[in-house]
């Protein structure tokens, strides 16, 4: 029996997995604070209250015979630990955007960022988080004993060890990539050491067990607890992603497609990012789109249809009628890496009605993910079929609008929904057994697989020019320019 545990952005999840099936699983809510205008916090002391909650809702009986546990989480978050390992504030997430301007700072004070970290510098990432805080909260920085990821100070209250792992890591923009090893460099850009760095591991890394009074309050052994990985790998090796050209396409509030590689292959002027995967030797790239499911919501309410499903009723029985959707309501990552893109509605008439415009929102996003597949493919990626994973990969309209635009089909199934977790604890098993990646990391069962439809596809294929000229033309009056 082997525990995995996502620390989500909006939830702890938990789930045992035995046989490779999961057997049980529980979740716990987490909420975000915004005290200000593009700020996004949380409490570190939330992850671990909740993670305590979800554990607790497991079966004593199982929890009892748990042999490992794997840890998976949300990305760039900076958690700011003083000397006594206590939070020195609330956490600054991945879809905070205070550190747009230290984002130039930052590639100026390191000239070879983009090299070393394969990555172009975003407000998301935690070094730019950094740069502010040593201008804005100067007492806070100095004080900064150890930074941490989210999961990983999960790991530091369930071991009292602070560690992380290579695919989390890699979205700090501390991590030298290819190397697989922290930046010197790059950490003093941000005025840091490495000694204010957690230990290195790969995924299936042992970095210690549970604490004596963790593993007696949650009814287990001293079990040993694996590196894990960030959300996005996790689900990777959850759904089997873990060969070069293995691609799987997250549609939650953003959405990820993520395909396995051999090897370092950077394209940071699209804003691809290139992290290490959470097995040795082997990387990965995900083009990220901010506002995915997001907009699907947002949509629903301007309509005032009272939920996403409604509005995905009346998209599949409508037309968009020439009106095109940009996705851009938090800015955006692959290809343009402007946190300052806005959504539009263009080509609106006294005509259009509510069915175009909810047409409009899903195939918007399916142009701005095809967006990100182009860009995967400028970096030398081939990808074929593509696994679903995510909230948004259970409509069949919009599988279908995806599939005609990416022009791949869209592999189904039913463990989608588990995904980082259970990533987690399969990471957990490789590292307690010794067995073979390719023993433990296989595919889920598939329960459908979505053809692009030929005429869908050749809309979009006149569409998509159209889609793009209008960010080139309006994007001089979104704001400052990218980050």
């Amino acid at each position: 029996m082997f525990l995995g545990i996502d620390i989500g952005t909006s939830a702890v999840k938990a789930v045992l997995v035995a046989d490779g099936d999961v057997v049980a699983q529980s979740s716990a809510p987490l909420a975000i604070s915004r005290p200000h205008a593009l700020w996004s916090e949380q409490d570190p002391e939330s992850w671990w209250l909740a993670t305590e909650v979800a554990v607790a809702a497991l079966d004593p009986d199982l929890r009892a015979v748990v042999q490992g546990i794997g840890l998976a989480g949300q990305m760039h978050g900076a958690t700011l630990l003083d000397r006594a390992d206590w939070p020195l504030r609330p956490a600054i997430l991945w879809n905070d955007g205070r550190a747009a301007a230290e984002c130039a700072e930052l590639e100026t004070a390191e000239p070879r960022s983009r090299t070393i970290t394969g990555n172009i510098a975003m407000a998301g990432f935690t070094a730019p988080k950094l740069l502010w805080l040593r201008r804005h909260e100067p007492e806070v920085f100095a004080s900064t004993a150890t930074v941490l990821l989210p999961k990983d100070y999960v790991r530091l209250r369930m071991t009292g060890y602070k560690a992380s792992d290579m695919s989390d890591a890699s979205g700090t923009l501390w991590l030298d990539v290819q190397q697989r090893r922290w930046s010197p460099e790059m950490l003093a850009a941000t005025g840091l050491g490495e000694n204010q760095m957690p230990r290195l591991y790969e995924g299936p890394g042992i970095t210690g067990s549970l604490r004596p009074e963790i593993a007696q309050q949650w009814g287990m052994g001293q079990v040993p607890v694996a590196a894990g990985a960030g959300d996005n790998a996790a689900a990777a090796i959850g759904l089997g992603v873990a060969n070069a050209g293995d691609a799987f396409l997250s549609l939650g509030t953003s959405g990820v497609l993520f395909v396995a590689t051999d090897r370092f292959r950077p394209n940071a002027e699209q804003a691809v990012h290139a992290f290490a995967h959470a097995l040795p030797g082997r990387w990965h790239q995900m083009s990220v789109m901010l506002s995915a499911a997001s907009c699907l919501d947002w949509a629903a309410a301007l309509l005032s249809l009272g939920g996403v499903e409604a509005l995905l009723a009346l998209a599949e029985a409508g037309q968009s009628d020439g009106v095109i959707f940009l996705p851009y309501l938090s800015g955006e990552r692959t290809p343009h890496g402007n946190p300052h893109a806005k959504g539009v509605l263009f080509g609106l008439t006294a005509s259009t009605g509510p069915a175009a415009i909810a047409r409009a929102v899903l195939e918007g996003v399916a142009m701005g993910l095809r967006d990100g597949l182009d860009a995967l493919a400028s970096a030398g990626s081939e990808v074929g079929t593509i696994w679903m994973a995510g909230g948004g990969s259970r409509s069949s309209v919009w599988n279908r609008i995806i599939a005609s635009a990416l022009e791949r089909p869209l592999a189904l199934n039913a463990e989608g929904q588990v995904g980082p977790a259970f990533g987690a604890a399969r990471l957990a098993r490789l590292a307690v057994t010794g067995e073979p990646v390719e023993a433990v990391c296989i595919p889920p069962t598939r329960t459908g697989l979505v053809e692009p439809d030929p005429a869908l596809s050749a809309q979009f294929a006149a569409r998509l020019p159209i889609f793009r000229q209008l960010y080139r033309d309006l994007r001089p009056f979104f704001g400052a320019g990218s980050c």
